[in-house]
């Protein structure tokens, strides 16, 4: 890894030139990542760190690995570093354009006069110049085919709108890199265009050059990440050692749902980062792909103390506090993004999940709707509205919102969970079971999607007991919060004719609910079982036991511990004393 100093130094001079490009997204990352570097003591006083008080003690309470544990984590090795000659170069294409252009079709950009900006510089052929007139140009595009896209199908509605202006960039882009007369933000551009005219394989080939050639632009190493799918395309790229390439594989790691591994990286970068909030926010999300929900709460709770106005990822904390029905928590944050800004659409989805949270499902989608004349693609929304539309047993239109959210991204294991939620309620084992396959498939860790593919396996037309046994087994195995499994376990053994097994499994679910607390009809039911088979086993004294807690209890079951208890003692003193 770079030094504190190195990347500070890198970081500073990348804030500059990419805002100067109108790469503001790029921009705001790296500098939000200058900030998160520990300042030294002795340049700054205790007023210029006020933003970054606090953060460490996240890093210090939930750390997995030591800087010595991280060692498999492969160093960042050779850094760039901006260069005088690099400076120069910088400051001699500069030179070369007419700068007054520039500044005027800058200033067009900035209002988002797209073309306004691409026609001043139309003669232009500094690189620097030749890069905001072909970004102009695709940005132009993109507006107008999303204002198409309205005008023909509605705001939320599917549609055949491309992007006109992409052939003729792909045209220019396509001979200024044969001749090699094009720079690391010319790649960017004419890797946008590549990707969204479907040409992934060279997409991906040319986003590597853009981010070796100048590593510090987050949105294209945000692009090649989502061409790669597998970690065999990750592993396949031929990307340089920089600190940079850290950020991308841990992000990389955290899409392919290796998440131990996504965390290893945060951890080995939070050495130089550690008051970055990009980075614990990641380190959030990958508990959350966990379902460590405690360890969730604390860092978004520190998040927000440090960072108050902050909307970003805060979508995923209200689902947190939507899991844990934490109600005054999530009407807080409610309240919170409403106020700073009711028009992003994070805001929107953390206030469908409040009014979820009330039961308030048609409010609810409402606003999951607004997310998405908002961002079309926001993953989220697609997929929450789904979860209501199955909740009001629309399922219809929880189906098409399921299915538009696995065209986004089909790796989205939730909306493979909701499609197939919502073919079980149709009544369509088969499909739901096709469905459930593929969600768990994509989060294999998760008891919730084997415990639902186990019951799609019980229902009366597929009746496939031994591989509904199979997944309760395997949900078992993966922290089976709801405690279903192992009662499930005992039952289908014992309808199967197996008693040792079933016993195995009231046993363990006894010790369980036990262990925290639970009362209910589960453990009577298993009192019950553990009481008839140890008398048939001969265990008298351990049936006993069993029969006498469950006096405790009111009702029928009292009535049947009496009697049962009966026949234990008469059976143990048939057997003591033979007539």
């Amino acid at each position: 890894m770079a030094s504190k100093e190195t990347c500070r130094t890198e970081l500073r001079a990348a804030v500059r030139h990419l805002s100067d490009r109108g790469l503001y997204s790029a921009a705001k990352w790296a500098a939000e990542q200058l900030m998160g570097i520990e300042q030294d003591p002795s340049r700054h006083t205790p007023s210029h760190t006020r933003f970054q008080r606090g953060s460490s003690s996240i890093r210090r309470r939930f750390r997995t690995a030591t800087p010595a544990e991280s060692s498999a984590t492969p160093s960042a090795g050779v850094s760039y570093v901006m260069t005088p000659s690099l400076v120069a170069a910088e400051e001699y294409d500069y030179g070369l354009m007419d700068s007054d252009f520039y500044l005027l079709a800058k200033s067009y950009f900035d209002c988002r006069e797209y073309r306004r900006a691409a026609h001043v510089l139309r003669d232009q052929t500094a690189k620097k110049a030749m890069f905001l007139r072909f970004y102009a140009l695709y940005l132009a595009g993109e507006k107008r085919r999303e204002e198409e896209m309205i005008e023909l199908e509605g705001p939320l509605g599917k549609s055949d709108a491309v992007n006109s202006e992409l052939l003729s960039l792909q045209r220019e882009l396509s001979t200024l890199h044969k001749n090699g007369t094009i720079d690391a933000f010319g790649l960017y551009v004419y890797g946008l265009v590549l990707k969204e005219k479907g040409s992934e394989n060279l997409a991906r080939s040319v986003f590597v050059e853009s981010v070796n050639s100048y590593p510090w632009n987050w949105s294209a190493w945000s692009e090649l990440q989502t061409l790669c799918t597998t970690i065999e395309a990750l592993n396949s790229l031929n990307l340089n050692n920089h600190w940079m390439k850290d950020f991308f594989l841990a992000s990389s790691y955290q899409e392919l749902r290796m998440h131990n591994e996504a965390l290893a990286k945060y951890e080995y970068l939070q050495g130089t980062f550690i008051f970055s909030n990009y980075i614990q926010a990641q380190i959030a999300k990958a508990q959350y792909n966990l379902r460590e929900f405690e360890q969730v709460e604390v860092i978004f709770e520190e998040l927000l103390r440090n960072d108050p106005y902050r909307i970003e990822d805060m979508d995923m904390y209200s689902n947190v506090l939507y899991a844990k029905e934490c109600f005054s928590a999530l009407s807080y944050l409610a309240h919170r993004v409403f106020l700073t800004d009711k028009y992003r659409p994070e805001s929107c989805c953390i206030i469908g999940n409040y009014y979820s949270l009330k039961g308030q499902h048609e409010k609810s989608v409402m606003y999951f709707r607004r997310a998405l004349k908002l961002n079309k693609n926001y993953l989220s929304a697609w997929t929450l509205m789904g979860h209501e539309y199955v909740e009001m047993k629309n399922t219809s239109a929880a189906v098409d919102a399921y299915r538009r959210a696995v065209d986004i991204n089909s790796c989205d294991y939730r909306a493979w969970y909701g499609l197939g939620q919502a073919y079980e309620m149709m009544g369509m084992p088969y499909y739901a079971l096709h469905y459930f396959k593929k969600s768990v498939f994509l989060q294999p860790n998760d008891s919730r999607l084997w415990i639902a593919m186990a019951q799609c396996y019980e229902t009366e037309q597929l009746h496939m007991l031994e591989e509904a046994i199979k997944c309760y087994e395997r949900a078992a195995n993966c922290n089976d919060r709801e405690a279903i499994a192992l009662h499930q376990l005992a039952k289908l053994h014992f309808e199967l004719g197996r008693t040792e097994e079933a016993a195995f499994y009231y046993k363990k679910d006894l010790e369980r609910m036990e262990d925290e607390e639970r009362e209910g009809p589960n453990m009577v039911e298993a009192l019950m079982f553990l009481a008839q088979h140890c008398k048939t086993q001969k265990k008298f004294d351990e049936a006993e036991v069993y029969c006498t807690r469950l006096l405790d209890y009111t009702g029928p079951e009292k009535e049947t511990a009496k009697s049962l208890l009966r026949g234990i003692r008469y059976a143990r003193d048939v057997e003591h004393f033979p007539p």
